[in-house]
């Protein structure tokens, strides 16, 4: 490895986490990661990583930190008290939180984290598993200028569009317009489906047809198999879909910006995690639109 190159801390080594903190161990960085799973853990050092026992032990000599974890909640745990990492981390150093969130927590921990001498980035990503799998992610980012130009040849190993969208919290806004997006057309997709399969339609054929005209997605592309083969093993769970679709809700309310049809999907994510299918990938959408149907699943 380079001498040039940052060393990085990572926390967080879940679905997402643990192939981006692989990507930048594949592109020649120095990776120490933290987790509660030791067998994520074992995951990261089989790749060339170092497990850290702490946050503290994590952060301590990192220049960049970089966190992917569920919700805000989880976010505000590994930041802020004793055993966090504004306590931790050296002055200068860089955090990217990659995690979906609230703006305002975004923002909170920005000011935060400017009283330590510490930079902050909001930076979450679009694209699920197998775009962090493929290193092909959207990472919309908010912050400053000077930061996001150290934290881009870090990005460019996770991602393929990358993009300073303002300042900090304007990443998290962007990620929960990317949230409602694809919750409503997942729940579009869901609805073809269904009504394609009751017509007595080829839903093979129709879908790849569809998917070559304009009602063609990248959604439609991602979930094309998952619809067919009924398989709803997670990429991206409805219990996280659920939380963003909370934030897009509360954050469009706080600037009055109308969303019928966002509110819509938004109950019936809910509803479909009230039955107890909030550990499936959100294609299983599908399984909400079969129930009003009249499918027994």
């Amino acid at each position: 490895m380079s001498n040039a190159l940052p060393k990085i801390a990572w926390i967080g080594l879940g679905i997402m986490g643990s192939p981006m903190s692989e990507n930048l161990i594949k592109a020649g960085y120095d990776v120490t990661g933290f987790t509660l799973e030791q067998d994520k853990l074992d995951r990261l050092t089989a790749a060339g990583g170092t497990a850290a026992g702490s946050i503290a032990e994590a952060v301590r000599d990192a220049d960049v930190i970089v966190t992917m974890v569920p919700a805000s909640p989880q976010v505000e745990a590994i930041s802020y008290g004793p055993d966090g990492i504004l306590e931790n981390a050296r002055s200068g150093a860089l955090l990217i939180d990659m995690s979906s969130i609230t703006p305002q927590t975004s923002v909170d921990l920005a000011k935060a984290a400017q009283d330590k001498g510490i930079r902050v980035l909001d930076a979450p990503v679009s694209g699920g598993e197998a775009g962090a799998i493929e290193a092909v992610l959207s990472i919309m980012v908010g912050g400053e200028q000077a930061d996001f130009d150290l934290a881009k040849p870090i990005l460019e190993a996770l991602g393929k569009t990358i993009v300073l969208c303002g300042p900090h919290g304007s990443g998290q806004t962007v990620k929960a317009a990317n949230q409602l997006i694809v919750a409503v057309n997942i729940q579009a997709c869901a609805e073809a489906v269904v009504f394609l399969e009751k017509s007595g339609v080829d839903l093979k054929a129709a879908l790849d047809v569809l998917n070559g005209g304009l009602a063609g997605s990248t959604v439609l592309t991602r979930k094309k198999d998952n619809f067919l083969a009924r398989d709803f093993k997670p990429g991206f769970r409805i219990d996280l879909h659920h939380k963003d679709m909370g934030i897009v809700t509360d954050a469009a309310r706080n600037v009055g910006a109308a969303l019928p049809v966002g509110a819509v999907v938004a109950q019936l994510v809910a509803s479909l995690r009230a039955q107890g299918d909030g550990g499936l990938d959100h294609s299983a959408l599908l399984r909400a639109v079969e129930r009003l149907s009249g499918a027994q699943v």
